[in-house]
Parts: C-alpha cells; sequence; structure tokens
C-alpha cells in the first residue's frame, strides 16, 4: 500500500481550499493561479505540480465530491428514503462551503449539470413505474421531474444557509419523495 506524504495532502486541500473560498468572492474566469497559490500560501509550481491548470484543479475537486457523495448515498442505499436524505443532507451541511458555492457559483455551471446527472442516475434505480402511483408514466419524465426537483430544493437549502437542519430538511423532502417515486 503507498502511503501518501502528508505534506502533499496537506498542500493539495490548502489550494482546494483556496479555490473554493475565491469562488465564494469572484468569478472562476477572474481568478488566477497566482490568486489560489497566494490564498493557499503556496508557489505557482505546487499548484502545476498537481494540477495542468486551474480548470484541472476545479475538475478535480468536483469529481471528488461527486465520487463522495455516491459513496455516501450507496451507503444509505438501504434506508427508506427520509432516512437516506437524513444521510445526504447531512453530507451537504459538513461540506457547505464547497456545494454553496458550487451551486451558486457562475463559474460552477457544469458542477450543477454534473450534480444534477449524478442525481438522475441515482434516482433512475428508484423509480418504478409498472405499478403503484407511477403506474403508466414515462420513466425518464418521472426520473427527470425527480431528479430536478431534488438539485432544485438542495441548491434553494444551501444558497438560503440551510433554514431547516438536515434533519427537519430530510424529513420534508423524504416526504416528498415518496409522494412521487
Amino acid at each position: 500500500m503507498n502511503k501518501v506524504d502528508r505534506r502533499i495532502t496537506k498542500s493539495q486541500t490548502a489550494i482546494k481550499n483556496a479555490l473554493i473560498e475565491l469562488m465564494g468572492e469572484k468569478s472562476f474566469d477572474n481568478i488566477s493561479i497566482q490568486d489560489i497559490a497566494d490564498r493557499a500560501n503556496v508557489n505557482r509550481g505546487t499548484i502545476y505540480l498537481h494540477y495542468m491548470d486551474k480548470f484541472d484543479l476545479l475538475d478535480k475537486i468536483m469529481e471528488e465530491h461527486i465520487q463522495n457523495l455516491g459513496d455516501f448515498c450507496d451507503s444509505a442505499a438501504d434506508m427508506d428514503f427520509i432516512e437516506s436524505t437524513v444521510h445526504c443532507m447531512e453530507y451537504f451541511e459538513s461540506n457547505y462551503k464547497f456545494f454553496s458555492t458550487m451551486l451558486a457559483s457562475e463559474g460552477a455551471v457544469y458542477f450543477r449539470s454534473r450534480f444534477l446527472q449524478f442525481n438522475i442516475e441515482e434516482f433512475r434505480n428508484d423509480v418504478d413505474i409498472t405499478s403503484g402511483k407511477n403506474d403508466g408514466q414515462n420513466e425518464e419524465i418521472v426520473v427527470q421531474f425527480v431528479a430536478n426537483g431534488y438539485v432544485g430544493i438542495v441548491e434553494w437549502w444551501l444558497k438560503n444557509g440551510m433554514p431547516y437542519p438536515p434533519r427537519i430538511m430530510a424529513d420534508k423532502v423524504g416526504e416528498l419523495l415518496e409522494r412521487i417515486v
């Protein structure tokens, strides 16, 4: 098993955090590698040692969070909608700065699209159009409806500073999901 040098991990974390902080302050297009290096307290060479450019850095941050969210949701697969939603809302809460910045930032339109696609794939496994309330519906329409609604409500919750704790939010969203899915 390869052991990761803690200095590398510390530098990468500082670089990622610096970009997220800067995106909360200004447009991604107006952020330079030097801005990121200054904020992370590293030199530009350290950034280029780990990332090709700021686009690669942003892409790696987004993919890391989507992967973590996928792992987090997989660990909640045996739970009912409400408990599973609590699990996910707690993940959003613990990564509030990232998700609120990504969903609020004009420079992160790609993230919202990627986040939506992730949710479409997750909900595709839960939609049943062969019986019950969705009998006869078009599966793709139901999946798109549920995924877009879920992404929209998460976006609203984060942009409004999480006005409800994760448990309350999950109860509300979980009840809505149970009505639809």
